[in-house]
């Protein structure tokens, strides 16, 4: 399952989901669901964000343990 710190980065920076969503063109309810993990970005988005955040991509989306031992 793909983690991701979106929730905790906004928090930090005080931005709401629709703040978010609006600076990387997508809707709240996107936001929501990456938040929730119901939904994986497409690299494009997950660069998007990653960028509004000053982070690489891998210090905001990463795969939990289970996922990693799965594809040994």
């Amino acid at each position: 399952m793909l983690e991701t710190k979106i929730h905790e980065l906004r928090r930090e920076k005080k931005m709401s989901q629709n703040d978010l969503a609006e600076l990387v063109g997508v809707r709240r309810g996107t936001i929501t669901s990456l938040e929730n993990g119901k939904y994986n970005p497409s690299l494009k988005l997950a660069m998007k964000i990653a960028k509004v955040f000053d982070k690489q991509v891998e210090e905001v989306f990463f795969f939990d343990d289970l996922m990693e031992e799965d594809d040994n």
